[in-house]
């Protein structure tokens, strides 16, 4: 970050990647999205799949206004200037069938490369085509995003008790899945596979989403981003004009988290300034 800024400040960045936004299911986190992406100016706009949940609004049709201003936010930014790239997952694959299109200003690619201010290069995809689960059966991968959408009813029950007692927000589904030893092995399951092909592209590292855990590691000399999700943690990936890469979550309070702790975005600031 250039200087450590307020929740309420603008927020100047070089690039964002978000994914997981799920909008059109009823456990997306859209306020807070649309509250940072009115608070962030950036040049570049990453959209690192699962932006909109077909699986969700073909079972069911939900798209409060709130959803819509996230588009509609989104597409302001690409007109006014800010490059927009749409990376599409596996809840929104449909979109993959027009990849090199550009639509409203907006990139549509399978996969990218993206060089950050200090010239590495990060492969950016969504990473559904890393996960086992989803390559081996399709009713696997759809029994599982019913039990995961099942959490996701009672993340949103826990969390409306929390706000009636002045508690922040605190997710269900990622507590679940930090906790369950097979989840834990899935998921550097996931991260070794994403680095291994780093490796094979010949980048710097690899930048996904998918598995919806915010995470910054090294892998045996291959920096592995994820940038999360907007229906449990409301986290996004940044990159300042250093070239630096950070993780924010954005939910009541605003934080920077760095390894394992979660700080005020003021001192987390001057984390990563120390850091780098």
């Amino acid at each position: 970050m250039d200087k450590p800024v307020t929740q309420r400040s603008t927020l100047r960045l070089r690039t964002v990647f978000i994914s997981d936004v799920h909008l059109g299911f009823k456990g997306c986190r859209a306020e807070f999205l649309l509250d940072f992406l009115r608070r962030v100016e950036c040049e570049q706009i990453y959209l690192v799949g699962d932006i909109i949940d077909v699986w969700s609004l073909t079972r069911s049709f939900y798209w409060p206004q709130s959803h819509n201003d996230v588009i509609r936010t989104i597409l302001g930014k690409a007109k006014h200037g800010t490059r927009v790239v749409y990376v599409p997952g596996n809840h929104d694959r449909p979109f993959r069938d027009h990849d090199g299109l550009i639509l409203g200003n907006v990139e549509i690619v399978t996969e990218a490369v993206h060089e950050t201010a200090d010239g590495r290069r990060f492969l950016v995809l969504h990473g559904d085509e890393f996960d086992s689960i989803v390559r081996a059966s399709p009713l696997l991968e759809s029994l599982g995003s019913r039990a995961y959408s099942a959490a996701l009813r009672l993340n949103r029950y826990v969390n409306a008790v929390r706000e009636c007692f002045g508690y922040p927000y605190w997710s269900v589904a990622a507590f679940l899945k930090h906790k369950v030893k097979n989840a834990v092995k899935y998921i550097a399951n996931f991260e070794r596979a994403l680095a291994v092909e780093a490796r094979r592209r010949g980048v710097h590292g690899v930048i996904c989403g998918h598995i919806h855990r915010a995470e910054i590691t090294e892998i045996e000399g291959i920096t592995y981003c994820n940038d999360g999700d907007w229906v449990e943690s409301c986290t996004t990936l940044v990159e300042d004009f250093q070239g630096r890469l950070s993780l924010l979550r954005w939910t009541e309070n605003v934080e920077v988290l760095v390894g394992d702790q979660a700080l005020p975005l003021m001192a987390g600031a001057v984390a990563l300034e120390r850091a780098a």
